[in-house]
């Protein structure tokens, strides 16, 4: 075969006159933008992937248009047997690659470019049904259709879709062999997605039987459990083992003490804009995603501090609007609240902190505990936390055990 024209080094890398060759510069402007240095080591390999997929997609004979998902998944697992590939970051910089030929139009969309199974296009049938009609955010709709591609899978493999035939027994086999094992939480989360897709199902007259109705209710008690909070103290040892030094440890802090003293969740957090923050008015917009209600609090001094000593030293400059980014390039907002949970582990960790939960909500629990010892009423916490049914609340008046000695009744076997 004859060897491709080679151009003058881009980047310090040589890239053929090959189909990606006209578009190796917009890559690189994406990358710079992202927070890459042209000259970094991250950029080469990068560069160097793209100059191998280019010349490997003309030795293929394969055009452009050719070009999706699994032309890239068949091509790294040629790369991957090379010596000289490099994993850093490969499959994340041809996707961002993939995301800009689209823009441009120089490849079909995905949804055009990647066959879809039947189950597939039903679970995109679904998700379109959430979102349109039932107005559901996509976080709850992930959660609801994350179990369906599986259970259509397993129940009719890549093959027609005949969900007249489906039986009360189906799913309920499906149920037990995905819960099997798995907690309670799991547990309900597959039967109330599957419930709800067969609801939606016989609504648009994919089935005739009332299946829904026929999955039991997983057992979940309200007020069994106590809040997971921190012993009195331990927020400010965790919050003072923050090292403030470095662009790290200011966005941690930042974060921390929105969740010690606002009792934000961790979704919220990574949710919060730059102009969600009025610094005259010296409030605080709060993007919940409990029923799409957003609510303005005042916004602490020591808070507000936090934050601006972050954007001002801590926070790499780039076009997201999200205050809390990732501290290295790509820069990208968090990508969703385990981002902010693991911060929250690491913090305990660092400070020597045990506690059974390690999660996000140990300081929105920890705050509401606070204020219960402080003498804040269950209603004033509630509003605190956005509580919408006081039920949510009443988990905190167990709590002050104290009071409630004073509502025990005496046992009738005395003491020993």
């Amino acid at each position: 075969m004859k060897v491709p024209y080679f151009s003058p080094k881009i980047g310090g890398v040589r890239v053929c006159a090959g189909p990606l060759f006209a578009y190796v510069a917009a890559f690189l402007e994406e990358e710079k933008s992202l927070g890459y240095k042209a000259e970094s080591t991250a950029t080469l390999t990068h560069l160097q992937l793209i100059s191998r997929l280019n010349l490997w997609l003309v030795r293929m004979r394969r055009p452009l248009q050719d070009l999706n998902e699994a032309v890239v998944k068949r091509f790294l697992r040629r790369a991957r047997m090379s010596r000289n590939y490099h994993r850093s970051g490969a499959p994340t910089a041809l996707r961002r690659l993939l995301a800009l030929l689209r823009r441009v139009g120089a490849i079909p969309p995905a949804d055009q470019s990647m066959p879809r199974s039947p189950a597939q296009k039903m679970v995109d049938e679904y998700r379109r049904f959430l979102a349109k009609e039932r107005g559901l955010v996509p976080l709850t709709i992930g959660h609801y259709a994350r179990h369906l591609d599986r259970f259509l899978s397993d129940r009719f493999g890549t093959g027609r879709l005949h969900l007249g035939q489906l039986e009360v027994r189906d799913v309920a086999a499906f149920v037990q062999r995905q819960t099997h094992g798995h907690s309670r939480g799991h547990a309900s989360s597959v039967v109330t997605g599957l419930r709800s897709f067969l609801r939606f199902a016989r609504y648009r007259g994919y089935i005739e039987k009332e299946l829904g109705s026929a999955l039991p209710r997983v057992a979940n008690w309200k007020l069994t459990g106590l809040p997971k909070y921190l012993s009195r103290g331990a927020a400010r040892q965790v919050l003072a083992q923050c090292d403030r030094q470095t662009a790290t440890g200011r966005r941690d802090y930042a974060i921390l003490m929105l969740l010690a003293r606002l009792g934000l969740r961790g979704g919220e957090v990574v949710d919060v804009q730059l102009e969600d923050i009025d610094w005259r008015k010296g409030e605080i917009t709060v993007r919940s995603k409990k029923g799409g209600a957003w609510v303005r609090f005042p916004l602490p001094v020591d808070v507000g501090q936090a934050i601006a000593g972050y954007l001002e030293n801590g926070r790499p400059r780039c076009p997201c609007r999200n205050v809390f980014v990732c501290i290295y390039a790509p820069y990208r907002p968090l990508a969703h609240s385990g981002v902010v949970s693991k911060i929250v582990r690491g913090a305990l960790e660092r400070a020597g902190v045990e506690s059974l939960h390690k999660g996000a909500h140990t300081f929105r629990h920890t705050l509401a505990t606070d204020l219960l010892r402080s003498g804040a009423s269950l209603e004033e916490i509630g509003r605190v936390l956005r509580h919408k049914d006081p039920e949510t609340t009443a988990i905190y008046a167990k709590v002050d055990i104290e009071a409630l000695r004073q509502l025990a009744l005496p046992w009738a076997g005395g003491r020993r």
